[in-house]
């Protein structure tokens, strides 16, 4: 791994064009974007809508990406697929443009018990030439690993660490229990209101998709921490807090995310799925932004 992950990763969001076809350009712009406030980047993920992209797309994303960070700041993408075949094919292919690490959700669909997901990341990472990151969603998977999973595969040496966007405190507490102790071994943590305080127990780094609406607030929660500021560090997690809530409650992210983008003025185009949004919505997402307006 060339750079530390460390601080705000932003889950960016995959820019369409008007034929809904991948916008490099815009790619490119939201790459800078996130970059002028320090923070680095986490491609093919959730908010990224890495489940209506091909496989040529998920490659062309990333190598816009590493493309305009230029070594600056870290570069993950996600290469997680529902075969393990399917997630070592893609992530040769990624792991060649030069990201500093991938992640790799669990399957989706299939349940599977936790001796299988082990088999499964066991044999992702011995492939794979790139550190790999596990990724917990259990909302959307179906599959949820277990701390006692992480642990062990955490004596992996191409397995260093995990992101954890189960959403509450417990499940990420509960990993980073299982990380005590573990070298070079670190917990990302996925829930934009759970930032500051994963900061305060020992995440080394957090996954934002609000990050895409308001990158400077996001990246004030980690700048002030590290600085040992931490009442400012939770200050700055507030006044995100109230945002997150309210935005998310209109609309599955990442489409309410790129909705208030385009709002924003940032040109990212729309989502693949069909979430529609009134005009109501609209002025909602008009008045719940307008304070985070780059």
């Amino acid at each position: 791994m060339s750079k530390p992950i460390k601080g705000v990763l932003t889950a960016i969001v995959t820019p369409f064009d008007h034929q809904g076809e991948f916008h490099p350009a815009a790619m490119r712009q939201q790459v800078q974007r996130q970059m002028r406030y320090g923070n680095g980047i986490f491609c093919n993920g959730t908010n990224g809508e890495f489940f209506v992209l091909n496989a040529d797309e998920k490659v062309a994303v990333t190598e816009t990406c590493v493309d305009e960070a230029a070594g600056r700041v870290p570069v993950v993408a996600h290469v997680g697929e529902i075969s393990t075949r399917e997630t070592i094919k893609l992530g040769k292919r990624i792991a060649a443009l030069g990201v500093d690490a991938v992640s790799v959700i669990t399957p989706y669909f299939v349940p599977l018990k936790q001796s299988e997901l082990i088999a499964h990341y066991r044999e992702v990472a011995d492939a794979l030439p790139v550190p790999v990151f596990m990724y917990n969603i259990p909302a959307r998977t179906g599959n949820t690993l277990q701390p006692e999973t992480v642990r062990i595969l955490a004596d992996h040496p191409n397995i260093i660490g995990i992101k954890d966007s189960a959403g509450s405190y417990e499940s990420l507490s509960g990993f980073l229990q299982a990380a005590k102790g573990i070298p070079n071994f670190d917990v990302l943590n996925g829930p934009d209101s759970l930032i500051h305080q994963g900061f305060v127990d020992g995440c080394s780094a957090c996954i934002s998709g609000l990050a895409n609406v308001a990158p400077q607030a996001i990246s004030q929660i980690w700048h002030r921490f590290h600085a040992g500021d931490v009442e400012g560090s939770r200050q700055a997690q507030e006044q995100v807090s109230e945002l997150r809530k309210t935005l998310y409650a209109i609309a599955f992210s990442p489409a309410v995310v790129k909705k208030a983008l385009v709002l924003m003025g940032q040109d990212v185009g729309v989502s693949r799925y069909p979430i529609q949004f009134s005009a109501q919505d609209e002025e909602a997402i008009r008045s719940l932004t307008q304070p985070f307006t780059d």
